[in-house]
C-alpha cells in the first residue's frame, strides 16, 4: 500500500513538472482581451438639449423652408457630345486613329430667373453638342448656351419653358460667415433633387496657387458628389450664396471637403455675359502675394496677414491712387484682406471703372486710398486652332484699314499659316462677333465647344474683308 502511494505521489509530481515545463517553454502565449460593455446614452424623446450646437434641429434651425424654396429651382443637366479619341490601340489602328462616338455627361444647374436663365459650371456643359434640362417636375427642355467664363468655371444657359419657373434669388456671399449652416442642392449620381446640409468651413479658399484659373471658393462640409456640379449652395433663408463646383478627394467621392464659386462672383459674371457678351474683369494693378514669415522679416512688416505689394503696374488704378511697392493691403471696402485670394475674390465681383476703398499699411501707418479699377487686358493671345498669335493694335494703326475695331496678327504659329504673309493684318470679327481687343478674342475662343468651327473675318492691307472657316 505504501509502495502504491509512493508511486502515485511520484506520478503526480512528474505530471505537475511536465505540465509546468510545457506551460513555461512550449505553450504559445495567450492573448487575453478584456471587454468592457459601454451602455449607450439614451435621451428621452421629450428631452431638449439647450447647450449643444452639433445638431441643426437642436439649435433651433429649420431647413425645411429653404429646401422647399430651392428644390424646384435646381435642374438636372444632361449634355451630349461627340468624342473623336480612340478607346484603345486596336481602334486606333483599325480606324486610322479616331472614331466618333457619342458621349453623355450629367450635372446640375440653378434657375435664376422665371423666364429660364440657368447658371451652371462650365465643365458641366463643355464640349456639348446638345443640352437637355430636366426640371424637378420631370419636364424636359432643350437648352442653349448664352455664354461661358472658363477661368471661373461658370456658364449661363437658357431654356424656353411654357410656364413661369421657380428660381433662387441671389444672396450676398460676402456676408456669409464661417460656421453658418448651408444646404447643397443638386443631382448626385443621377439622384434628382437631393438636399444635404453642412456648414461653411472656410472662405476665399485657393486650391492651387499655380493654377491660372480664378480661385476664391467657399468651402463647405455639406455632402457634394459627382453630379452636384453646377448645383446650389443656399443659406437657411433659401438664398443662393454659391455654385457647387468641386470636391477634394482621393476616391472621387465626397470625403468632407467641397467647394463653391461665391454667388457675388457668379452674379457679376452672369450680368456681364447678358449685358456685354463676355466677362468684364477689373483689376487694381498690383503684383504681390500673401504675407509670409520671409516677407515679414525681409521688409520689416509688423502684421502677419494681408497682401504684400511687390510691384505696381504703370497707368493702373493702384498707381494713380498712390499705392507703392512695399505697402500691405489690409482691407477693401471694409472687408478684411488676410490673403491674396481674399483680394481676388472681392475684386472679381467688380467691374472696370468701379471705385474701391483700399486700406493699406505703410511703415506702420494706415492709409485708405480710393482706387479706380482698370480693365484687365492681355497683350497677346494664341488662337491655336487657327495657328496665329494676335495682339492689340497700336494707337492709330486701325485707321490704315479704315476700321475702328480689331486685333493685329503678330505672328503665324503653324507651318501652314507661315506660308502666307499674315503679320500686320487685322482680324475684325470671329464667328460674326466684333472683336475690340485681345480679351474679346480670348473670351470668344474659350467659350466655344471643342472641335467647333471658327469663322475669322480678315481685313487685308487693301481694306478687303474676307472670311475663312477653320475646322
Amino acid at each position: 500500500m505504501k509502495r502504491f502511494l509512493s508511486l502515485m505521489v511520484v506520478a503526480i509530481l512528474a505530471g505537475v513538472f511536465t505540465l509546468g515545463a510545457y506551460k513555461m517553454f512550449l505553450e504559445p502565449e495567450a492573448i487575453v482581451v478584456h471587454e468592457t460593455e459601454t451602455k449607450p446614452n439614451l435621451v428621452p424623446t421629450n428631452y431638449t438639449l439647450t447647450n449643444s450646437n452639433t445638431n441643426a434641429s437642436n439649435a433651433g434651425i429649420d431647413f425645411t423652408v429653404a429646401a422647399e424654396k430651392t428644390v424646384n429651382a435646381v435642374v438636372h443637366v444632361k449634355q451630349y457630345g461627340v468624342s473623336r479619341t480612340p478607346r484603345n490601340l486596336m481602334e486606333f489602328f483599325r480606324n486610322g486613329g479616331t472614331q466618333e462616338r457619342r458621349i453623355q455627361g450629367a450635372g446640375s444647374g440653378v434657375i435664376i430667373t422665371e423666364d429660364g436663365y440657368i447658371v451652371t459650371n462650365n465643365h458641366v456643359i463643355e464640349g456639348a453638342t446638345d443640352l437637355e434640362i430636366t426640371l424637378n417636375n420631370n419636364k424636359s427642355y432643350k437648352a442653349e448656351v448664352v455664354g461661358t467664363a472658363p477661368q471661373s468655371d461658370i456658364a449661363l444657359i437658357k431654356i424656353d419653358a411654357d410656364e413661369k419657373l421657380s428660381y433662387i434669388p441671389f444672396g450676398d456671399s460676402n456676408s456669409a460667415k464661417i460656421g453658418e449652416w448651408v444646404l447643397a442642392v443638386g443631382n448626385p449620381f443621377n439622384l434628382t433633387s437631393t438636399v444635404t446640409a453642412g456648414i461653411i468651413s472656410a472662405k476665399s479658399r485657393d486650391l492651387n496657387e499655380l493654377d491660372n484659373k480664378i480661385q476664391s471658393f467657399i468651402q463647405t462640409d455639406a455632402a457634394i458628389n459627382p453630379g452636384n456640379s453646377g448645383g446650389a449652395l443656399v443659406n437657411v433663408r433659401g438664398e443662393l450664396i454659391g455654385i457647387n463646383t468641386a470636391i477634394t478627394s482621393q476616391t472621387g467621392s465626397y470625403v468632407g471637403y467641397a467647394f463653391a464659386v461665391p454667388s457675388n462672383n457668379a452674379k457679376k459674371i452672369i450680368d456681364d455675359i447678358i449685358e456685354f457678351g463676355g466677362v468684364q474683369r477689373g483689376i487694381i494693378g498690383i503684383q504681390g502675394g500673401t504675407i509670409n514669415p520671409k516677407v515679414m522679416e525681409q521688409y520689416d512688416i509688423s502684421v502677419s496677414q494681408g497682401v504684400f505689394v511687390a510691384a505696381v503696374t504703370e497707368n493702373s488704378g493702384a498707381k494713380k491712387a498712390g499705392i507703392l511697392e512695399g505697402d500691405v493691403i489690409k482691407e477693401i471696402d471694409g472687408l478684411p484682406i488676410r490673403k491674396f485670394s481674399d483680394l481676388t475674390g472681392y475684386v472679381n465681383s467688380k467691374r472696370p471703372k468701379d471705385i474701391i476703398n483700399v486700406k493699406i499699411l505703410r511703415k506702420k501707418k494706415e492709409l485708405t486710398l480710393p482706387v479706380t479699377l482698370t480693365k484687365y487686358e492681355i497683350q497677346k493671345y494664341n488662337i491655336d486652332d487657327v495657328g496665329v498669335e494676335v495682339m492689340n493694335p497700336k494707337k492709330g494703326y486701325l485707321k490704315n484699314f479704315k476700321l475702328d475695331h480689331g486685333v493685329v496678327i503678330s505672328k503665324a504659329l503653324s507651318s501652314r499659316m507661315k506660308r502666307y504673309n499674315l503679320e500686320g493684318l487685322i482680324i475684325s470679327e470671329i464667328d460674326g462677333k466684333k472683336v475690340k481687343d485681345v480679351l474679346d478674342v480670348k473670351n470668344i475662343i474659350e467659350s466655344k465647344y471643342k472641335d467647333e468651327d471658327i469663322t475669322i473675318s480678315l481685313v487685308d492691307r487693301n481694306g478687303q474683308k474676307r472670311e475663312f472657316v477653320f475646322q
